[in-house]
């Protein structure tokens, strides 16, 4: 078997496997929030929070996750072990108990779950194409399709469930996904025997095994507590924003020089993608709770009813456009590649926060247009198509931009770095959100309208800020991205023999 046909099998083993755990996790995402308001009692405000706090977290823990799967357990196993976990977590969301400590310690372990399975899936994407720039950005365009793919059936499946055999049932729909994924997972294992880390091929370390699991039950305690209070949740948002300033310094100062001019493109693009995720958190937040206001559920054509939508399958729209998208994208990648067109990364940025602004201000705009306070549902189709298009060019390559300028010999490290900058940004969404919470008197749709269009307006023109901020950046980030180019060729003839240094 050739080496292109490997790097496929490999690849379609960690897609599936990422399939099905966001398959588990964005089930559980499209009801979270109004499962906290209408269940357990929760304030707009409180929910918005408490989410922005779980998700923060839910980013963050892949930082130390990918260090366990760099340095410890092993890349394969620390995928393997995090996917039992979230098992685990969706299992316990599943059962008959509203108490809020109950609720709390399901999203523990889900945290904990996530931290050990995220940044070592994406790792072994990136170990799997090393080397191969243009093929590098197909296939994490693609990876983050499989992504979509299952959101898109859990975020149409769960709200439906719920409204048929309540939301309990809904969350065990996500643990039976999350189980399937992990039977396939180990049906394909072997496809993953060349690629890893070193101590995949070491033999297990009980006492190593045993250390992790104490430590996930302490990161799960860790969480409980934090998502009980919002003033600490705050300063962890703090305290893990220092966190990635100090990462990026310390992995700049103390990398080898040829090294350097990645990493600095590398902290660019993050400060980046920390905005984009402000936008990006506003779909289980802001946006759900507008089409549960403010939303006309049927979607008509010419008069004609063809269905309608619980709100919360309206965050079904992101995954659906991303599929579509995505082949497309990926195509122009490969095809621009090959014709020597192809535009950076940096410049990919930029277009994508156009397309946000373009979106939100399409929300922004739809007021104009609502009946009795409700707007077409049309009008969240183009928003959320305009998103998609953003998504793809920011998040889906912020993966593809960490493996491009990150030396190998850190990045399960570096990656987990860039989920704890998303962490800090879906937090400060949620701050974002609750501008545009209801007053306790102002209850109807005509009253929530015009706050829910004029957080929109707000965030249309700070995606167009960004926009403009990454065009100026441009200059700078061709010629970080050139010299990590010749610094790259430099090292690779340096160890094939070709070049001497004295």
């Amino acid at each position: 078997m050739n080496s292109s046909s490997l790097q496929n099998r490999s690849f379609a083993t960690v897609f599936l496997i990422e399939m099905w755990e966001r398959f588990g996790y964005y089930g559980m995402a499209a009801l979270l929030v109004l499962f906290m308001i209408e269940q357990t009692g929760f304030t707009d405000s409180q929910a918005n929070l408490a989410w922005g706090a779980f998700t923060a977290l839910v980013y963050a823990a892949p930082s130390i996750g990918g260090w366990i799967g760099d340095k410890v357990l092993g890349t394969r196993r620390t995928m393997l072990f995090g996917a039992f976990v979230l098992c685990c977590g969706y299992l316990m969301l599943a059962i008959p108990d509203d108490r809020i400590g109950f609720l709390y310690t399901a999203l523990g372990v889900v945290v904990v779950g996530n931290g050990l399975f995220k940044a070592n899936a994406a790792n072994l994407v990136r170990r799997i194409y090393d080397g191969d720039d243009a093929r590098l950005d197909s296939a994490f365009t693609i990876y983050y399709m499989a992504v979509n793919i299952g959101s898109t059936v859990s975020m149409l499946a769960t709200p439906w469930i719920k409204d048929h055999w309540g939301w309990h049932a809904a969350f065990g729909l996500c643990c039976a996904g999350m189980v399937l994924g992990v039977l396939n997972l180990m049906m394909r294992y072997r496809s993953l025997a060349q690629i890893g880390s070193v101590p995949d091929d070491a033999p297990i370390c009980v006492k190593r095994v045993g250390a992790v699991a104490l430590g996930g039950a302490a990161l799960a305690l860790a969480t409980v507590f934090v998502l009980g209070h919002e003033t600490l949740a705050v300063a962890c948002v703090y305290v893990a924003a220092a966190a990635i300033v100090a990462i990026f310094a310390f992995m700049t100062l103390t990398c080898e020089r040829a090294e350097r001019a990645g990493l600095v493109a590398a902290f660019v693009l993050v400060i980046q993608c920390i905005l984009f995720f402000v936008f990006y958190q506003q779909m289980s937040t802001s946006l759900t709770l507008f089409a549960l206001r403010n939303v006309d559920p049927s979607f008509s054509l010419f008069g004609i009813q063809l269905f309608a939508w619980s709100p919360a399958q309206f965050q079904a729209l992101n995954p659906i456009w991303v599929m579509l998208l995505s082949p497309l994208l990926a195509l122009a990648y490969t095809r621009a590649a090959q014709h020597g067109g192809d535009i950076s990364v940096a410049a990919k940025f930029a277009l994508g926060f156009l397309a946000v602004a373009a979106g939100f201000f399409a929300y922004a705009v739809s007021g104009r247009y609502a009946v009795d306070g409700r707007i077409s549902s049309w009008f969240m189709v183009l928003g959320y198509g305009l998103n998609a298009l953003g998504e793809l060019l920011v998040s889906g390559l912020g993966l593809a931009m960490m493996a491009r300028y990150v030396p190998v010999r850190m990045g399960g490290f570096m990656m987990g770095a860039y989920f704890v900058a998303t962490g800090v940004s879906q937090y400060l969404g949620s701050v974002v959100a609750n501008l545009a919470r209801l007053p306790s008197n102002a209850l109807a749709a005509a009253d929530s309208l015009p706050l829910y269009t004029a957080l929109f307006a707000k965030l249309g023109w700070l995606a167009a800020a960004g926009a403009v901020i990454s065009m100026l950046l441009l200059p700078l980030m061709r010629k970080l991205s050139d010299a990590h180019r010749r610094s790259a060729d430099e090292l690779a003839a340096v160890r094939s023999g070709a070049l001497v240094v004295d």
